[in-house]
């Protein structure tokens, strides 16, 4: 048998290279894996009942009907859409042009989560080999947390942003290593485009994702395996955080102006990500066990691996630190950390990107298994995906945070497009997430809205709530603000109210709404206000300058497009050696036995 045939791993174990399972999962056969798995439940728009698919939808639309002009009337009386980056909200209004709002938002969600595998395999090449990352891209596809984003929170922009951001972070290391300015150039403007995604993964992306990366850029320096000194990849990794900072400064600066003009002033909103999940076990199930899965049984061989190699290192810290951000307030380190910010931000997000810097060091732990127990141990790591993405498929209708069920919005829609109706504002209350869908459905324009950052009105921003439409479940603060909302009808041109929910009835009679209108059998009610004036535009110094529409309608989508052309153009060449693994015909492979 020819020796080459064989290979000692870093870890000295002897593999066997022409056993089939020794080999890498090839990245198409990856992608189309993730495919098969996610395909079909996009087409069955299983998303389409999530917490904030309906809120994307919406400022695509908006988009799709006023590119260059970021100001939304819809909500809140008028609000920026600069308040929230617009890359995926942009591609799904594209998309819309030709299969329609609904599909066009499936399919920019899928391809977000196959972007997903290619990055984590991208990604986990810096620290381990081909093969090792082709499992950890295979995890990643199963992930419980990925399954809870995507299908019962919503959170698009999350995904492809924190799937762009794992793609841009090689090319960050290859430059710092190998002073590659094609990686420099191709880094860079991923790193925009996935800034235009998402600004909150940029921003704990630089110490999450990116902090591991330069840190292990230094190690390689410092150990030979990198060109250049220390001071070289430090300086290099200088001169990529200033282009990318000067480029997201340009790209969203419509949102740092509106930032800077507004800030987030509003008094913090609950949620649940924030609790402590050792005293609310239906949290802790939905925040943590579930979003882990099977993973959890492989958490002490992370920590073990991580630890005994000092290459590993950084990759674990960064790791161990998004964890904890993801418990919430069942640590006090985040809101040590984040002071303020804690109140604002979910947490949610935390514990996915502490699943995705888990998977090269599962992709390891795979590898080992395989290598020993053969098709036992594909078996059983195949079984634990699947039961850790099914487990967060039943958990959609299981878990008492499931969104309500879709409403019949046409009677309201239809009520609000006739007779002149769309002249006057409204609101509907028990409505929850299907709040977007009526007011996609109608021009007329409403005081509540299901953004929280947009908030500017103080009937809103002055209470511990969210939205009108879920008031009741903000307690005392929320229906506060829905009565201080109530009292200034007549200055909002606020005439109609639709009622979703028999709890807001004995308030809007006391207050001397009257009931006007019954809708499917009863289970929705529409009331109106005598004497209320027609709505006006209500001026706003937030409103964005025709030069920063101009800006917003073309730099996020620009560069998106930007990137595409330059994976084409300039294709990433096939490197011959990992990073800390030898490659697989080595030179000093071992014989047989």
């Amino acid at each position: 048998m020819d020796p080459t045939d064989y290979v000692e791993r870093s870890d000295r174990t002897v593999v066997d290279v022409a056993h089939p399972y020794a080999r890498p999962v090839p990245l198409l056969a990856i992608v189309l894996l993730a495919l098969a798995i996610h395909g079909p439940l996009l087409l069955m728009q299983l998303p389409a009942g999530s917490y904030d698919a309906n809120f994307h939808m919406f400022f695509a639309s908006h988009y799709a009907q006023h590119w260059f002009d970021p100001w939304n009337v819809k909500w809140f009386a008028g609000f920026s859409q600069t308040t929230y980056p617009p890359l995926t909200h942009q591609w799904i209004a594209l998309f819309s042009y030709v299969v329609g709002l609904k599909m066009a938002y499936m399919l920019v969600q899928l391809i977000a989560i196959l972007l997903l595998p290619v990055g984590v395999y991208r990604f986990a090449r810096i620290w381990v080999s081909d093969r090792e990352a082709s499992y950890a891209a295979i995890g990643s596809i199963f992930l419980g947390a990925l399954a809870g984003l995507v299908y019962q929170a919503g959170q698009l922009a999350t995904v492809a942003s924190v799937a762009l951001y794992l793609n841009a972070l090689p090319y960050l290391y290859d430059w710092m290593t190998k002073s590659s300015v094609r990686s420099l150039i191709k880094g860079i403007v991923l790193g925009l485009t996935a800034a235009a995604a998402h600004h909150v993964t940029l921003i704990f992306g630089v110490v999450l994702f990116a902090g591991p990366v330069l840190w292990t850029a230094i190690v390689d320096a410092y150990d030979g395996r990198a060109s250049g000194s220390v001071g070289g990849v430090i300086a290099r990794g200088a001169i990529f955080a200033v282009a990318v900072g000067a480029g997201v400064g340009l790209v969203l600066a419509p949102y740092w102006l509106a930032l800077i003009q507004h800030p987030i002033h509003q008094i913090p909103i609950p949620h649940d990500s924030r609790n402590n999940f050792l005293l609310n076990s239906a949290t802790a199930i939905n925040y943590f066990l579930i979003p882990y899965g099977a993973l959890l049984l492989a958490l002490p061989f992370i920590f073990y691996k991580g630890a005994s190699s000092r290459r590993l290192i950084p990759l674990l810290m960064g790791f161990w630190l998004t964890m904890i951000f993801g418990l919430g307030g069942t640590t006090p380190l985040p809101k040590w950390l984040l002071g303020r910010a804690f109140e604002v931000l979910t947490f949610e997000r935390f514990t996915f990107w502490a699943t995705l810097l888990a998977m090269p060091l599962v992709g390891i732990l795979a590898a080992e298994l395989i290598d020993r127990f053969h098709l036992k141990a594909a078996v059983g790591l195949a079984l634990a995906a699947v039961a850790t993405f099914g487990a967060a498929l039943y958990w959609l209708s299981a878990n008492p945070f499931k969104p309500q069920m879709s409403t019949d919005i046409a009677p309201v829609t239809a009520f609000l497009n006739r007779d002149g109706h769309d002249a006057y504002r409204y609101v509907a209350l028990g409505f929850g997430s299907d709040l977007a869908r009526v007011s996609n459905g109608t021009v007329a324009n409403s005081v509540d809205g299901d953004y929280n950052s947009a908030r500017l009105l103080p009937e809103m921003t002055n209470y511990g709530s969210a939205q009108l439409t879920n008031s009741k479940f903000y307690g005392s603060a929320g229906m506060a603000s829905l009565r201080a909302m109530l009292e200034h009808a007549n200055r909002y041109g606020l005439k109609y109210i639709f009622v979703h929910d028999p709890y807001y009835e004995p308030l809007l009679t006391f207050v001397g709404w009257r009931k006007i209108e019954v809708f499917d059998n009863g289970a929705i009610t529409a009331w109106s206000k005598d004497d209320v004036p027609p709505a006006h535009p209500i001026e706003s110094d937030a409103k964005p300058s025709a030069f920063q529409g101009l800006m917003w309608g073309i730099l996020p989508v620009g560069f998106s497009f930007l990137a595409i052309l330059l994976e084409i153009i300039l294709p990433e060449t096939r490197r011959v050696q990992t990073a800390n693994r030898v490659p697989v015909r080595a030179e000093h492979s071992v014989a047989s036995i």
